[in-house]
């Protein structure tokens, strides 16, 4: 399938100039539904810190602040995950040396697609989102799932979830005063698209929700999973990791218990970026 490319914006092409002229090593970091790159602003500070240029590439068309995209909710429209692979590929295909790629939900399924095409060193998906013959369908994924794909028509639009909603799928593993306080700085509407296509992957063999789990150069991978994650529970990872620990390259999986869906953007996420940064340096 043909996707068009988005043009990278001054700020990617700017990171991209910026990592190459460093000489540090690279690592890319991707976004989930329903966030922006700025999610990953705290980890890039302390990847930073530990030495490492980092890039927070958009979704194609993502608007700069959390403001502006609750405002326009058509430009999330029709984002498929094609669309964004193909952007982050563009994105890597300018950097002078092979990244590191920490993904979080579809970003997790999207970092592994880019493993899958050899762009990345060592990749660490965090609580992904599923891709075609991860089977298991937890009932607490089509719940935290329903508001989009509960309406056909929301596949070309972009749904913003209420907060109740948010709480049930991102937010439950942490008390009401976060729950909230999280919700009115991170989420944005999110394309119904990659979620349709999710769904449908295992009964539609030109799925865009296929990763190429057996590529000789994937790299090493770690999987991190969220214990109490209601949109992508441990039997969704762990499916995954199940179909990638047959590559030949390094291959493992951890459960962080107690956590839910937010756990790249709760007070505890430095907890989950020490696992992925000491697995990046480990390779």
């Amino acid at each position: 399938m043909n996707t068009p490319i988005a043009p990278l914006s001054a700020r990617e092409l700017a990171e991209v100039e910026q990592a190459n002229q460093s000489g540090r090593r690279p690592v890319v970091f991707v976004h989930g539904l329903w966030l922006l790159p700025s999610s990953w602003d705290p980890w890039r500070a302390m990847f930073e810190e530990a030495g490492l240029a980092t890039l927070a590439p958009d979704w194609p068309d993502d608007p700069a602040t959390v403001e502006e995209g609750r405002a326009h909710p058509e430009i999330f429209a029709g984002k498929t995950i094609g669309a964004i692979t193909s952007h982050f590929e563009n994105v890597i295909q300018q950097l002078t040396a092979k990244p590191a790629i920490v993904g979080h939900s579809f970003g997790g399924l999207i970092t592994q697609k880019l493993a899958g095409q050899g762009l990345a060193s060592v990749s660490v998906p965090i609580d992904p989102a599923p891709f075609r013959g991860v089977l298991s369908l937890p009932v607490s994924t089509l719940k935290a799932s329903w508001p989009v794909l509960s309406n056909p028509a929301n596949r070309n639009k972009a749904i913003m979830l209420t907060e109740e909603q948010f709480r049930f799928a991102f937010a439950n593993a942490v008390d009401e005063d976060e729950a909230h306080q999280l919700y009115e700085k991170f989420p944005v509407p999110g394309s119904g698209a990659p979620l349709f296509q999710a769904a449908f992957a295992n009964i539609d063999p030109r799925t865009e929700a296929k990763v190429d789990h057996k590529a000789a150069d994937r790299g090493p991978m770690k999987f991190i999973s969220g214990g109490n994650d209601n949109t992508v529970p441990w039997a969704v990872t762990n499916g995954a990791y199940k179909k990638q620990k047959g590559n030949q390259a390094k291959t493992e999986i951890q459960e962080i218990h107690s956590r839910g869906h937010s756990l790249v953007i709760d007070s505890g996420w430095k907890d989950v970026a020490d696992i992925a940064l000491d697995f990046i340096n480990a390779h």
